[in-house]
């Protein structure tokens, strides 16, 4: 596990921003194509759009295809949609072709989309293993990331699949990567700033004992990949120095 800590968000974007575009390139150059899992909410809004107008130069974007890691039970035209999300701070910016986007189709059922969702990756892949290049992923005040929240039954997943999961605690489903698929990926980042964050971070990275059901990050270990955690000092706080 790499540990970074900033002083700012302002330099923790930056770092990350150069991080991605290495690993892009990297992949692009290693098998022609960059395979790249974005995470939602407010929190990568910003990196998108750096993305997108000052590093727009640095990818070449026609070998990139994008996935989402999570997606909200609503309407794909909905603000809370992580899809319309990313299409208006980078995706469009960019101009990249539909088919190189990969929204989750939240008109169907959740379970039903979550299906489709997992053939549509399986036959992006082609039959080889489901080795995402970049996980984006950030995590929240209660130590969820993607939509692995606290006590839910997409936690005891084993299948490398997308699966729905009830979450109890907003009423509502939602449409995730399992544990075992984000931990299949080539890299992992964390994303995660602020002082609300301090005591989930320091349960997730400290603990020595695991509780995957009440922390669920913790259950992200990727297999032959890596991990990094980009924080700011608030974030880290707590942690052992």
């Amino acid at each position: 596990m790499n540990l970074l800590i900033y002083k700012t968000q302002e330099e923790l974007q930056e770092d990350l921003v150069d991080y991605i575009v290495a690993i892009a390139n990297k992949a692009i150059e290693e098998h022609g194509i960059f395979n790249f899992v974005l995470t939602g909410g407010n929190s990568p809004k910003a990196l998108y759009h750096s993305l997108a107008t000052t590093y727009k130069e640095k990818i070449d974007w026609t070998k990139v295809y994008f996935f989402f890691g999570d997606e909200r039970n609503v309407m794909p035209t909905h603000e809370s949609y992580n899809g319309l999300m990313a299409k208006n701070a980078m995706l469009d910016l960019l101009e990249i072709p539909e088919d190189q986007i990969f929204y989750v189709d939240t008109t169907l059922a959740p379970e039903k989309a979550a299906i489709e969702y997992t053939k549509a990756i399986n036959a992006h892949f082609k039959g080889s293993d489901l080795n995402f290049d970049l996980i984006l992923l950030g995590m929240g005040d209660d130590a969820h990331t993607a939509s692995l929240f606290p006590g839910t039954t997409i936690l005891n997943s084993k299948e490398v699949e997308v699966d729905s999961v009830f979450v109890e605690k907003l009423a509502t489903y939602r449409i995730s990567f399992t544990a075992p698929l984000i931990n299949k990926a080539r890299n992992i980042a964390f994303l995660v700033f602020g002082e609300n964050k301090a005591n989930a971070v320091k349960h997730v990275i400290d603990d020595k004992k695991k509780n995957t059901k009440l922390y669920p990050t913790q259950l992200i270990q990727p297999i032959d990949g890596s991990v990094t955690w980009f924080l700011d000092d608030a974030a880290a706080a707590l942690l052992d120095s």
